[in-house]
Parts: structure tokens; sequence; C-alpha cells
């Protein structure tokens, strides 16, 4: 008896923080008002969504002279999009992420697997499948899917930096990268690359603490990585300020111009400013098709 005991308080051990994350994504989501339509969009499908002036490649088929005989211009009957879209998230889960300065404020790791999670709860509740990049756990829908992706945010990485996988998205799908993005930016530029090669379409969130954008060091500091494989020390940190923000002003760019040339979309989340702001934010980028 003693080792099916011990099997089970392990296994206890390993899911106590899921139920809480998985909640606190569900609850989440439940602040944001999806509107009337919540991911309806115009497409191939049978269910009438909504009338719009005919348009000169419209063919006179398609026009619902009905509803045109009561105006002066011709209407056509959009339908709504049917076909399920599949949905890759890469949330980063590196040491880094593991940062917080201050006991008030979630990690930038929490924050990027709740919001991820959150993303993927509206999505599914829109009928969307949604996976992991890498293979890990392909596009599906409904809540065993959204259980297992909070088991695999679980699991913290070794390294110090993240680095995205463009594995498993889907051509034509949608993805979300969601990470601090101030590792080596050349595997961030290889999977955007590669997924505008094959149609993907989707957002880069970046999450930061607000101590990584203000710079409120001065005089003897020592900064090292949270895994302590890297470290430096000064006796005047203020002396960095300048050139850190501009390195910083620099990789936001970057990821700016890199995702305007995949025809992504690029925001910068802190942790100290609403989760609720920055999901609806998420959502809607999952929404836009280029």
């Amino acid at each position: 008896m003693t080792e099916p005991l011990a099997l089970r308080s392990d296994a206890e051990a390993l899911a106590a923080p899921l139920p809480p994350l998985l909640a606190e994504a569900e609850h989440l989501a439940s602040t944001v008002l999806l509107g009337d339509h919540g991911r309806r969009r115009a497409g191939t499908g049978d269910t009438f969504w909504q009338y719009r002036p005919a348009q000169a490649h419209d063919a006179a088929r398609a026009i619902d002279w009905r509803r045109s005989a009561r105006a002066d211009v011709n209407f056509v009957q959009e339908k709504e999009w049917q076909i399920a879209q599949s949905v890759i998230l890469w949330v980063d889960q590196a040491a880094a992420m593991g940062f917080a300065s201050d006991k008030t404020l979630p990690t930038k790791g929490h924050r990027a697997r709740l919001l991820g999670l959150a993303t993927a709860i509206l999505l599914v509740r829109g009928g969307e499948r949604v996976g992991l990049t890498g293979l890990r756990l392909p596009p599906r829908r409904g809540r065993g899917q959204l259980r297992r992706m909070a088991e695999l945010f679980s699991q913290a990485g070794a390294e110090d930096y993240g680095t995205p996988e463009a594995q498993g998205m889907l051509p034509h799908s949608r993805a979300l990268f969601i990470s601090d993005f101030l590792g080596d930016i050349a595997p961030v530029e290889a999977a955007l690359t590669r997924a505008a090669d094959k149609g993907v379409g989707g957002a880069l969130l970046q999450v930061l603490d607000p101590q990584e954008e203000a710079f409120p060091f001065d005089g003897r500091t020592i900064f090292e990585s949270m895994t302590g494989a890297m470290r430096h020390e000064t006796q005047k940190a203020r002396d960095l300020r300048a050139r850190y923000l501009d390195r910083l002003a620099e990789r936001k760019d970057r990821l700016a111009m890199l995702a305007r040339t995949t025809g992504w979309q690029f925001r910068t989340h802190h942790t100290g400013d609403s989760a609720a702001a920055a999901l609806l934010w998420l959502f809607g980028a999952m929404e836009h098709r280029c």
C-alpha cells in the first residue's frame, strides 16, 4: 500500500497548481465581452450573418433581390464563417520569465501563462481548435485540451531565455507567441519567417516587468540571470541606464518591424497593467486577418 499512496501523493502534488491556473484563466476569460457575434466573420457557410452593399466583383446570383428592392442599392447576404480555425500558441517557459521585481506583482511567466490559457479558452468557446507549437499538443477543442495545456504550462525550462518553435503550425492557421523576447532575436525571426512562408498570421506579445522598463538602479549593483549563468557587477548602475533603455527600445522596434514584415501584430504588456486589457487585445489579434 505504501507505493500507491506515495504515487497518489506525488500525483496530487503535481496537479495542485493546475486547477488554480485554469480557474484563474477562466475567470479572466469571463471578463472579456465578445459582443453579439462572438468570433463570427464573413466567409463560407450556411448561416446568415448580415447584409452588405454589393460590390463590383459580386456575381449577380449573389445579390439578394428581395432586400435590394427596398433600397436604391443592391445587397448581398453575408454568411457566417463556419470553418474551425487552428490557433497554435508558444508561451515562453524559460527561467527569465520567473522574474518579478516586487512580491505584489506576478512573475512574467505567470502572466504569460495566464494570458495564453485565457486566450485559448476564448478561442475554444468560439469553436476554434487550439494547440501548442513543437508538436507537443496538436490543435483540438474541449476542456480536456485546455487542462492538458495547463499541465504543459507548469513545466519550467532550464535555459535563461526561451526559443520559439515553428513546428506544428498548420498552413494558413493562426499563431500566438508570448515571451519577454529579451534573448537572442534570431530564433524569433526564423520562426516568424517560417510561419509567413506557410501563410500563418498571428501576434507577438512581449511581457515585461515594470522594473525592466524603468531601470531604477543606481550605485553598486549586481545583475544576475535567473539561472545564475550570467552575472555582471557595476559600481555605477546609473551610467548604464541610457544604453539599456536604448537597447530595449531598439529590441521593441525590431520586433514591431518583424511583425509588420510577416503580417503579424506586436504589443508590449507590463505585469503591473491590466491582464484583461491585454487579453482583449490578444483576442482581437487572433481575429485579425491580413
